[in-house]
């Protein structure tokens, strides 16, 4: 009963079997590989954008950061909200690539809106040379909170960021889950709702570590390279890279384990309503969520095998309501769940 993290699952076998015959003979390096050919013509394909610069990296941070930082000037503000994973979660790497300074968006429930949005972008290019200037808006696609953007929701974030002249970066670290609420095509969630980078993540989904690029304005493309190579994430033996986004593209086996991970979710959040002991400060949307319960049902079913975050401590009055967060990934299926609700419901 594994639901610390959707990166803390197993890579899926095709996935193993792909970087296998990957280390059969040899490869030309950095990125020039037969694989990384198949794998740009795959993401354009998917995402309908036949002049799409695609790269590969192995690490959300530094698609983030590398992505920004081709992006953003150092004079920059960057828009993020407080829960965006660049602002929770990256070290400010960000910042180290970029020099751009973060700026908190107000949200609600991890998302921005065009209203938050456009109040964070005139408050900001107002002292001239002295303060800094508008720059990227960083959208968190599925949120930290397991929220999903609306396709209408992310087109009225970029109509707000492109009035004021500014790019859109969409972080995509469980992009493939989104999609799967969503019920859309990438081409609708990235450069037809007017999102300039996406970054395609794979690392949570089943892949062993590799995380796409894609680069919508071809004119970013050299700039990214740079500052990639730069950066110390241009890999030499790129095919290994390059195998695990090509298995994960072959027959759609990237929406395969999004489906699955997220009818995991979905099953569980059912099952923990039906319980009658936890709460929701919203919907669960895809497969990731934060409940409320007692502490003493934490301890329990922690005690008969669950791992999962507890933001909180464990010690102090039973009773009292302590949040907790769940994650599926795509090798949860329906007995890890099940085993999960039992050990609740005993």
């Amino acid at each position: 009963m594994f639901f610390a993290s959707d990166n803390s699952g197993p890579a899926h076998p095709s996935v193993l079997e792909a970087i296998a015959r990957a280390n059969e003979g040899f490869r030309t390096g950095y990125g020039a590989d037969k694989e990384m050919d198949n794998v740009r013509q795959l993401v354009r394909d998917l995402f309908e954008a036949p002049e799409a610069a695609v790269y590969l990296v192995a690490t959300g941070t530094a698609a983030n950061a590398i992505a920004l930082g081709t992006l953003a000037q150092p004079w920059d503000a960057l828009f993020c909200t407080k829960m965006s994973h660049i602002n929770e979660d990256e070290c400010n790497a960000p910042e180290f690539y970029s020099g751009a300074k973060l700026t908190l968006v107000q949200d609600e429930n991890a998302k921005m809106t065009a209203a938050t949005l456009t109040a964070a972008i005139e408050a900001e290019e107002t002292r001239g040379v002295h303060g800094p200037q508008r720059g990227p808006v960083s959208i968190t696609q599925v949120t930290e909170k397991g929220t999903v953007y609306t396709l209408d929701e992310l087109k009225a974030l970029t109509d707000v960021a492109k009035s004021y002249g500014l790019k859109t970066h969409l972080d995509g670290a469980r992009f493939s889950n989104a999609i799967v609420t969503l019920g859309c095509t990438p081409a609708e969630m990235t450069w037809k709702a007017g999102i300039d980078v996406a970054c395609f993540g794979g690392t949570k989904n089943g892949l062993m570590g590799v995380e796409a690029v894609v680069i919508f304005d071809p004119t970013l493309a050299w700039e990214f390279e740079l500052r990639r190579k730069r950066g110390a994430h241009l890999f030499s033996k790129h095919r290994f890279l390059s195998a695990q986004m090509e298995a994960y593209l072959t027959d759609n086996l990237w929406l395969e384990l999004a489906t699955q991970a997220n009818g995991s979710g979905q099953r569980l959040a059912e099952g923990l309503r039906a319980s009658g002991v936890v709460t929701f400060d919203y919907d669960p949307e895809a497969n990731l969520m934060f409940f409320k319960m007692a502490r003493g049902l934490h301890k329990k079913v922690q005690n008969a095998g669950a791992y999962y975050y507890v933001m909180g401590s464990l010690d102090g009055p039973d009773d009292e309501l302590v949040e907790g967060r769940l994650v599926c990934d795509w090798s949860v299926g329906p007995d890890g769940v099940d085993a999960f609700l039992t050990a609740l419901n005993a």
